[in-house]
């Protein structure tokens, strides 16, 4: 792992790629994703954004660049998934990660484990930054009270009633909260951003650095695409 003030200059104004298996069941290896990760960064991706620590040690054999870390897992009591609760932090920490990245919406979480438990957990047994993953400009702004290290987008669109997700990425969210936190706190743009166009832009409006997955790494998700077009 490399130091906190080093990740922060390696991932600046670059893209970091998501590499994960869903919806794709074939790609749900941990060789196969180190793979795709490896691929990405020999394309110019500064950083990697990984699910589960077997994947996480898989793809830390194989890159140097800064690994974003979560773990999905579903509990029976909260809707919270991405690393929901402290000791699934303290295993993604564990297993390599200079970021681990969880939910840090308003939502209840697992077992009465409230998200100011978690980081003051996380803060006293990781050595890793805290990458706050919010729905909206006020869970972005509590975050960054609660000592989160960065703030990301994306949630933004897939929390709360709303019965329809929106299309595009949310990079009025993006600007509101990189014009509110400066320089102070990194902004990621993440979530819904499908092209080069749309990453640039995320940048331009004071995205630290962009977040992009299936665009760039699930083909079923891209096939689908291209063959419901074609049916029109």
């Amino acid at each position: 792992m490399i130091g906190k003030h080093d990740t922060l200059a390696q991932l600046k104004g670059g893209l970091i790629v998501s590499c994960q298996a869903p919806p794709s069941p074939s790609l749900e290896d941990a060789d196969i994703l180190a793979a795709i990760a490896e691929a990405v960064v020999a394309g110019g991706a500064v950083g990697i954004r990984a699910d589960g620590p077997e994947n996480i040690r898989a793809i830390r054999k194989r890159t140097k660049v800064p690994v974003i870390g979560i773990w999905k897992r579903t509990y029976p009591d909260s809707e919270v998934f991405i690393t929901p609760r402290l000791k699934d932090v303290i295993a993604v920490a564990d297993a390599g990660t200079e970021i681990v990245a969880l939910d840090a919406t308003s939502r209840p979480r697992p077992d009465g484990e409230t998200l100011e438990m978690i980081v003051q957990g996380a803060k006293a047994h990781c050595a890793s930054l805290l990458m706050a993953d919010v729905s909206n400009y006020e869970e972005g702004l509590r975050a960054i009270d609660l000592g989160f290290d960065l703030v990301s987008t994306t949630l933004s669109g897939y929390v709360n009633d709303s019965t329809e997700t929106p299309v595009g990425p949310d990079l009025d969210l993006v600007e509101r909260l990189s014009r509110h936190l400066g320089d102070s706190t990194p902004v990621i743009a993440e979530g819904r951003i499908s092209t080069p166009e749309q990453a640039a832009e995320a940048i331009d409006r004071g995205a630290f650095c962009v977040v992009v997955g299936t665009a760039i790494t699930r083909p079923q998700s891209l096939t689908q695409a291209f063959c419901k077009g074609m049916h029109k």
